[in-house]
């Protein structure tokens, strides 16, 4: 029988298939306990951008904590017939026995460096890959897009009005919760508010307008049920001739004897920057200089910009569409990579060889610091293998620019914070939830105090480095050497 989206579902059940064939395959090698390193990490920033943001971990955490079999799970799975009664009775009992570390949630990031790392046994780090990747993928997206939204705005409030756009219900609710991470101050979106104690807003649909026996009825009955929050919605006819009069009159005949003042208007069609410097101007004339005027239909960052350019008179936008769907370039695109192996006691480095470079990938366990200069500005991205000494940033520090491996380069007057920590021990939590608002301003002070305006630039920005100790690049270097010269064919 089909469920419904009101049954009990066991979201540990929300992984490829090929995840469980691969486990079940592997219950037959003798070293099935060993432990492996998994890297997530991305290659690309959205939209040609200069940075990304890092969201979903507290959703990644709570699934590999709650991570079980139920029987109905269990029958589901012997009936595909492909699964040993040793594996199933495995799964009956399976909990995450692995360690997880991670970028702390909100941290700026940047391509093909490991924003979380797993290192489990080998059926728990291929268990767990799916969710993980599709956590990340999506709250990282949203929360990226909306910080370019917010800066767009040039410091104008941005809301989340996506619900309806969104691609499931899902995707509505978790969305809305990056995009606060990423800088909007609210969401329309109630379940939201409800889960992540996020600011809720709306004002009301041309629905209620065009119910009533006129327009100015409708304004007049929304203001007074909500006499401390009436933001009218004046398009619904003709936003000069009819929208802003309308919105005037209940200002003056039903909000002031009432000793309340309007508290806005919106606008969600047409040409929103002339539009709203005219109806800047009559409601400033009326007197109501303190009206706010909110715009939404299918803005983004790109659309938001031009209205800025364009002297808009906009104070606050609800951007829908193209926020929660990151419409466009809707894929994030984070990937799940073996980088390490352990047999016998000995740490094994993995690397994956491409005919494209770009996925060639960074072996073995690592560590990732972020470089600062005097000021306080991160001006790159460093890995070292897992078990090099901690930096000492009294002293000169020689790297290598992987791109550039022939310059002698150096830090010098620089601090340097390891960005990886230990999430998950042995299958349970060792840090606490990290509030909601906490994360969003996270994200705000890297943005304001870390980042370099170059790398913030819609158009053409700066490319964060990643660099490499010389141990570490001589490490991968020396294994993609081996590795080619192990997979020739012989002549």
């Amino acid at each position: 029988m089909n469920k419904t989206i009101y049954d009990k579902r066991n979201i540990s059940m929300m992984m490829d298939l090929y995840e469980l064939t691969m486990a079940n395959g592997y219950m037959s090698e003798k070293d099935r306990n060993d432990y492996v390193t998994f890297d997530v990490f991305y290659r690309k920033n959205p939209d040609i951008g200069g940075y990304a943001i890092f969201a979903g971990l507290e959703q990644v955490i709570e699934y590999i904590e709650q991570m079980h079999f139920d029987q109905d799970d269990i029958d589901y799975l012997r009936s595909l017939h492909l699964f040993s009664e040793e594996f199933l009775e495995y799964l009956k009992t399976y909990h995450f026995k692995g360690d997880i570390f991670a970028f702390k949630e909100g941290t700026i990031m940047y391509p093909n460096e490991p924003i979380l790392t797993v290192h489990a046994p080998l059926i728990d780090a291929q268990l767990v890959e799916t969710a993980i990747l599709a956590e990340i993928n999506h709250q990282s997206l949203i929360a990226t897009k909306a910080s370019r939204i917010v800066r767009a705005a040039r410091g104008r409030a941005v809301s989340d009005f996506g619900a309806r756009r969104a691609h499931n219900m899902d995707a509505a609710v978790y969305g809305a919760r990056a995009a606060y991470i990423g800088g909007c101050v609210g969401t329309a979106t109630v379940l939201a508010g409800q889960m992540f104690d996020i600011p809720v807003s709306g004002t009301m649909a041309h629905s209620w307008v065009m119910y009533q026996e006129d327009e100015y009825t409708a304004f007049k009955k929304f203001a007074e049920m909500y006499p401390d929050d009436s933001i009218l919605l004046i398009d619904t006819y003709d936003v000069l001739n009819s929208g802003v009069p309308n919105a005037i009159r209940v200002a003056k005949e039903v909000l002031e004897p009432m000793g309340k003042r309007l508290k806005g208007v919106r606008l969600d069609s047409g040409d929103l920057a002339y539009l709203s410097r005219k109806v800047r101007q009559k409601l400033d004339e009326a007197g109501l200089e303190d009206a706010i005027i909110v715009a939404s239909n299918s803005l983004d960052e790109y659309t938001i910009n031009s209205i800025m350019d364009q002297g808009g008179c906009i104070d606050s936008y609800g951007v829908g569409e193209r926020l929660i769907t990151s419409k466009s370039d809707p894929v994030f695109g984070a990937v799940y990579k073996m980088a390490e192996a352990e047999k016998d006691g000995q740490r094994i480095p993995k690397i994956k060889i491409s005919e494209t470079v770009e996925k060639i990938t960074n072996p073995g366990r690592k560590k990732v610091y972020r470089v600062y200069d005097e000021e306080g500005k991160a001006v790159a991205d460093l890995l070292t293998k897992y078990d090099e000494k901690p930096i000492d940033t009294s002293k000169r520090y020689r790297y290598v620019d992987s791109k550039k491996p022939w310059k002698n380069m150096h830090y010098e007057h620089y601090s340097v914070k390891e960005l990886q920590h230990q999430v998950i021990k042995a299958g349970k939590r060792v840090t606490d939830p990290v509030p909601l608002k906490e994360i969003r301003q996270y994200v705000a002070d890297q943005i304001h105090n870390e980042i370099w305006d170059s790398e913030l630039r819609f158009d053409n920005p700066h490319e964060h480095y990643l660099d490499m100790s010389p141990s570490y690049y001589e490490m991968k270097m020396d294994l993609l050497y081996k590795s080619q010269k192990n997979n020739e064919e012989e002549d």
